[in-house]
């Protein structure tokens, strides 16, 4: 039986799926009760927990072959390092306490620095947690989601704009489909290794200019690219609606990036080939038309 953490989002519903479509037991978790029939009917089991909540947390993993786990980024809370860390503790403490064997985490380029990456920081406290346990783990690290265009969906539509948080639009970067991601995430709890290790989980290469192009093409409009100047990142992302706390960490993620923080350093890669256009459509069609 395997478990699979945040079934609910893109990355571990894919992978749950990926799952169940090769025969294996599936126990999914999520937060909300209105998910548990949707499941059921899929043919998994569910568990209603918080993540936080070690010995929920340890009594949904017990008895599992291996689990699937991330590290939810909460935008809302006051202080969100220290709310990820006791996600990470948690996390951590229920694999030790359930004997879990293997896990397969996703986590992200640069959670190999303990400073400076933002939320990535947590991944990186996540996946050293999880080694300390004596599980097996695999760490998946991401690039770009391709997924990331919802974030500007609404403002591209309305106002024709395609905001980018770097210097410069034009810098090649790896951009993942989750779908692919849940994938590679449940062919690695299939036939895991034996021994830990860490693989970098990397898309087509586009620049921002290149999806700003996909996204108008599929809303029917040219986009105005505008990348904002470092300075104004942080005010930006408060004038949204972030709570400060929150803004500074996305805006210490997005310098990261720009010195090449989060650049690729694992054991091996994996080329994921769902192509930018597939992905941007379907948002694009599953998007509700603002009135």
């Amino acid at each position: 039986m395997f478990v699979v953490a945040g079934a609910t989002g893109r990355v571990g519903s894919a992978t749950a799926h990926g799952l169940l479509a090769a025969g294996a037991a599936v126990r999914v978790l999520v937060r909300r009760p209105a998910a548990v029939r949707q499941w059921a009917d899929r043919g998994a089991d569910a568990r209603v927990l918080d993540l936080s909540d070690r010995a929920a947390l340890t009594s949904a993993l017990t008895g599992a072959n291996g689990v699937f786990l991330l590290l939810p980024f909460n935008l809302t809370v006051p202080g969100p390092e220290a709310h990820s860390r006791v996600l990470v503790a948690a996390a951590a403490g229920a694999v030790a306490d359930a004997g879990v064997p293997r896990v397969v985490v996703l986590s992200s380029g640069g959670a190999d620095l303990s400073t400076g990456t933002g939320p990535v920081v947590g991944l990186h406290h996540l996946e050293e947690s999880l080694r300390k346990t004596g599980t097996t783990v695999t760490a998946l690290r991401s690039g770009h989601f391709q997924e990331k265009v919802v974030d500007v969906l609404d403002v591209a539509r309305r106002h024709g704009v395609y905001p980018v948080f770097a210097a410069s639009a034009d810098v090649p970067r790896a951009m993942g489909a989750t779908r692919d991601i849940g994938a590679v995430a449940a062919r690695a709890l299939l036939s895991p290794p034996s021994s830990n290790e860490v693989v970098d989980v990397l898309g087509p290469d586009h620049t921002e200019r290149e999806v700003a192009g996909v996204l108008g093409t599929a809303l029917g409009r040219r986009l105005e690219v505008v990348p904002l100047p470092e300075d104004a990142w942080e005010s930006t992302l408060r004038d949204t609606g972030l709570p400060s706390p929150a803004a500074a960490a996305l805006a210490e993620l997005y310098r990261a990036d720009e010195r090449g923080l989060l650049a690729p350093r694992g054991d091996r890669s994996v080329r994921l080939t769902t192509p930018v256009e597939h992905t941007v459509a379907g948002l694009v069609a599953a998007a509700v038309v603002p009135r």
